[in-house]
């Protein structure tokens, strides 16, 4: 045990048996306030911990608490239960010491002083109610509070978290508000500077909007006050325990078994690749699945602001922004990453998000011997894609003519892949069209598959398919063919149309 256990209302203290008395109270005292000597100086005999006042459920039903991860409604009453046992477990623990045990542990010697606190206090609960009170505190102290049954979800894609009262999650493509919620403002903005402070970032008032990333690579924004006026706001984008495949694509009507193979040609014949899409919509999961047709003898390097792909090839190096510190210096932008990688000897670029001056040096790259490199952008079409590409360009500073800039484009884009999330919540591949280079002035695509919704069932759901658009022979037709894929395009072109 940690410290001496004291009882914040007045009870007798309990002596702890694993621990000498007074140096337990020296390291209390360094997290809470002095304890007078008098109580100090007379403790009870050492007893055996009491384990049989408060019985911890059978492990098979706490294993199935966890797995669940299900939101149980609690009353207030809970939430001041629970208010009150954790200010008595802040006053008697040495965090110190419990620092330096593993996660198990510490959970274990949390539970244990829990318990005696609430059979202390005299807290009538049921058992599933304790249990519940126990997970919840432990959470708080070692891992991130309120957020951890939301986290354990995996149906869940994002969590939005709008100050300590308001918590909003998106499943299956809809947003639902929960009832978790935090202790106040405080307990939110300390779970939001443990999460960015484990990748070597800070939020605060001097700088209040942070990017970062959670251990299983999910990524986390955190705007905190002032700019955010109703208290911190946190938002995390969720990435599946289990990675997606192509497969599961199919499975999930998100693109044919013939577009499948398309996009299997198309990222094993090293075409040069942008995927497009709004907010929501699927890219850096499709942007994951393309990556999984990378060669494993090819050398892949990532640039991304929060690192979030999932590469399986055994040659990857992940880089990733950094942000100014407290001097404001130190900055690295993306387009410091993308220009150092051109000197790491890179068979493919992969940038996360292009979102500024970045877009030129990876069009150089894609057009100077690194074919099959692969980014992702904001934007609602191919052609506006494209569009933003040269805006990018443009307002990084490059006076360069507008013709040059969109044959630059053209000479370095093969496919541009468009992903849209629906209004019934599903999300599609709606397209996949490749760049044919320049009339005029103006840059030509053409799709090679176009995904047409054709109503919508008695539930809601949007009724449609992919089907071909008629090209028998694509631009990178000679691509595939340089890699012997010339077969399995053209039967896959052909499957197309009979699925259409």
């Amino acid at each position: 045990m940690f410290g001496k256990r004291t009882a914040s209302s007045g009870e007798p203290s309990q002596s702890v048996p694993t621990k000498p008395a007074a140096p337990a109270v020296a390291a209390t005292e360094a997290v809470a306030p002095p304890v007078p000597k008098p109580r100090a100086a007379a403790p009870l005999p050492p007893k055996p911990k009491p384990k049989a006042k408060a019985p911890e459920p059978p492990s098979p039903a706490k294993a199935k608490v966890k797995s669940s991860a299900r939101i149980e409604e609690r009353s207030e009453e809970f939430y001041r239960t629970k208010t009150d046992v954790f200010n008595a477990l802040i006053d008697t623990i040495d965090l110190s010491q419990l620092a330096q045990l593993d996660q198990e542990s510490a959970r274990e010697e949390i539970r244990d002083i829990v318990i005696e606190i609430i059979s202390i206090k005299n807290v009538v609960m049921s058992i599933a109610e304790q249990e519940t009170l126990l997970e919840d505190i432990c959470n708080d102290v070692l891992g991130y509070g309120p957020l951890e049954p939301l986290l354990a979800r995996d149906d869940i894609a994002d969590i939005m978290i709008n100050g300590a009262n308001t918590t909003y999650i998106e499943v299956n493509g809809k947003i639902e508000r929960t009832n978790i919620r935090f202790r106040d403002n405080g307990q939110l903005m300390n779970i939001c500077q443990r999460i960015v402070s484990q990748v070597g970032r800070r939020v605060d008032e001097s700088s209040p909007i942070c990017d970062a990333r959670l251990a299983d690579g999910s990524r986390v924004n955190v705007i905190a006050p002032p700019l955010a006026i109703d208290g911190p706001t946190l938002t995390i984008r969720k990435f599946k325990k289990d990675k997606l495949t192509i497969k599961n694509l199919v499975e999930f009507n998100s693109i044919s078994p013939a577009g499948a193979e398309i996009l299997r040609v198309i990222g094993t014949a090293r075409c040069n690749v942008l995927i497009s899409g709004g907010t929501g919509s699927g890219k850096t999961t499709l942007l994951n699945c393309l990556t999984a047709f990378i060669q494993p003898g090819e050398r892949v390097i990532t640039c991304e602001d929060a690192a979030e792909l999932q590469l399986q090839q055994p040659h990857v190096v992940r880089l990733e922004t950094r942000p100014p510190n407290l001097e404001g210096s130190g900055k690295v932008t993306m387009t410091d990453l993308v220009k150092n990688c051109l000197r790491m000897r890179p068979d493919r670029i992969i940038v996360g998000e292009v979102r500024g001056p970045e877009a030129f040096d990876l069009l150089q790259a894609m057009n100077t011997g690194h074919d099959g490199s692969m980014g992702t952008l904001h934007a609602n079409s191919p052609r506006e894609a494209l569009s933003r590409v040269e805006s990018m360009i443009t307002m990084g500073g490059f006076s360069l003519p507008q013709r040059t800039i969109r044959e630059m484009i053209v000479g370095s884009i093969d496919v541009v892949v468009q992903a849209s999330r629906l209004r019934d919540g599903s999300r599609k591949i709606v397209s996949v069209s490749e760049v044919m280079g320049l009339e005029g002035d103006v840059i030509v695509t053409q799709d090679v598959l176009r995904y047409e919704i054709d109503g919508e069932d008695e539930n809601g759901k949007l009724i449609g398919r992919h089907r071909g658009t008629g090209v028998g022979r694509p631009r990178f037709w000679e691509r595939a063919k340089y890699y012997n894929l010339e077969g399995d395009l053209a039967k896959a072109i052909d499957d197309l149309e009979a699925e259409g």
